[in-house]
């Protein structure tokens, strides 16, 4: 059984000796031990360390420009940053749980190395604007990133979509054989689908690319600070306008996992595709042992195991929605300290994206397709009844409904002599509707159907070539 810990430690120190480093003067005793462990974040946001020390730099810059800083401090406060970027990036850097965070463990080793000098860097501005602009840096980073992958995934569809422009495959309503497509057709609608994604993401980085240092705590600063000077230097477009909102909205954070939520609900409905056509009654693809398992105790299965980790993952995007949502709802103008667990959900939802993507791209490239299966299968359950239709309303006027009913009744004779529309004689269509001519055998076969589909937007190779190229080139 666990210890539990001393009154002392449950409540905190009274000596003077116990005073937290960071909160000063104010506080004669520390912080009793369960508020270290629950207050102390540095777990999860040393991620931002390279962000961090990036916008202490720039800050300290701005500083040494408006007179604030001397030159002297200031190169002393770039050095000792830069060391201490290259003590963390070598795994030198000793984290420390007292110091609560990635800002204040980096504070407290610039004093180790330059001494006072440390101390005027947090002139005219507050961990709040500090922290809000660490982590609009890293979303920034992170779309940049999924961006470049995406793209790669959107490139990998589209040169299967090409090599199948006319391998034909039943398409589904309620996972029902409903009309022939070709495969290429149906992989290029993924591509529409990541296009958007891809938007979305970009909107989200225009959105969030202003800059939040200067707003200090939640006022701004009395200090003659340049917040435009260091919005340039960070790359972002601007600073932020308002002092309050710069310290206190997480918004571009809800809409990146909003983006990659919608994101992630695309690439699960392409991996439950994957693994129904990996499964025995489809057998429309095969995968390697590169993306695949076999069971401990069943030596005839391959299982689609990356597959169904791509759909299962895609929960912890959504997951992550939901918890920054519900954190920020209920909070009050401005920054409180529930914003500090805005950042391990956005992490763990990035990470798990970046898996995703990957292993989703990796599957494209991989999957062999059984052409001969996907035919087989469109040519079973009479997938060409739309044609027949549809040549009734253009060849003999007939009114749609008229049309459907006259399909119908002739998929019911199909139906009940276990053969194909185009396998009845003329006899026997003219049983049903005489004006039927010998002309309509030009429609029911599968090849024939797929050629028609040539609308804008439509399953016909030629149509599918020239999606493929436009494609390319949209997204070079």
């Amino acid at each position: 059984m666990d210890k539990k810990p001393s009154k002392q430690a449950r409540h905190g120190s009274n000596s003077p000796s116990g005073a937290s480093r960071m909160w000063g003067g104010r506080f004669a005793g520390g912080p009793a031990e369960v508020m270290q462990q629950i207050n102390a974040s540095i777990d999860v946001d040393k991620r931002l360390y390279k962000e961090d020390i990036e916008g202490s730099q720039a800050h300290a810059a701005m500083l040494v420009k408006q007179g604030i800083l001397t030159k002297k401090d200031g190169a002393a406060i770039k050095d000792g940053l830069d060391r201490i970027r290259g003590e963390i990036d070598q795994g030198k850097f000793e984290f420390q749980v007292a110091l609560e965070d990635i800002h204040m463990n980096v504070e407290a080793r610039l004093k180790d190395l330059i001494g006072d000098a440390a101390g005027r860097l947090h002139t005219a501005r507050s961990r709040n604007d500090q922290v809000a602009t660490d982590f609009r840096l890293w979303v920034r980073r992170a779309i940049d990133d999924l961006t470049v992958e995406l793209k790669d995934l959107i490139h990998a569809l589209i040169d299967r979509a090409d090599e199948h422009a006319a391998t034909i495959m039943p398409g589904y309503t309620h996972l029902q054989p409903a009309q022939p497509v070709t495969f290429g057709h149906h992989l290029l609608a993924y591509v529409e689908m990541l296009g958007r994604d891809l938007g979305r993401l970009t909107d989200c980085r225009a959105r969030l690319n202003e800059c939040p240092l200067g707003a200090a705590a939640l006022a701004g600063t009395s200090f003659p600070i340049d917040r435009a000077a260091t919005a340039q230097r960070l790359g972002f477009d601007r600073p932020t306008a308002n002092s309050m909102d710069s310290v206190s909205s997480r918004d571009f954070a809800l809409e990146y996992l909003a983006a990659l939520s919608i994101l992630g609900v695309h690439l699960s409905r392409f991996a439950e595709e994957i693994v129904i056509w990996l499964s025995d009654g489809f057998r429309f693809i095969s995968l390697s042992d590169a993306y695949t398992t076999g069971p401990s105790i069943m030596p005839q299965k391959r299982n689609p195991d990356a597959a169904e980790l791509v759909r299962g993952k895609v929960g912890q995007m959504i997951a992550a929605l939901t918890q920054l949502l519900v954190i920020v709802k209920g909070l009050p103008l401005s920054y409180g300290k529930d914003l500090q667990d805005d950042k391990a959900p956005t992490f763990a939802a990035s990470d798990a994206m970046a898996l995703c993507v990957a292993a989703t791209a990796g599957m494209v490239r991989d999957m062999k397709v059984n052409e001969a299966r996907m035919r087989q299968a469109t040519e079973g359950g009479f997938l060409t009844a739309t044609d027949l239709a549809d040549w009734l309303v253009r060849e003999l006027g007939l009114p749609f409904r008229n049309a459907h009913h006259v399909t119908g009744e002739l998929v019911r004779l199909a139906e009940s002599r276990d053969c194909r529309l185009q396998d009845l004689s003329l006899k026997d269509m003219q049983g049903v509707e005489k004006r039927i001519t010998d002309a309509v055998f030009s429609v029911l076969g599968v090849d024939q159907s797929v050629a028609s589909r040539t609308s804008f937007g439509g399953t016909a190779p030629e149509n599918v070539r020239r999606a493929v190229k436009a494609a390319r080139e949209r997204f070079a």
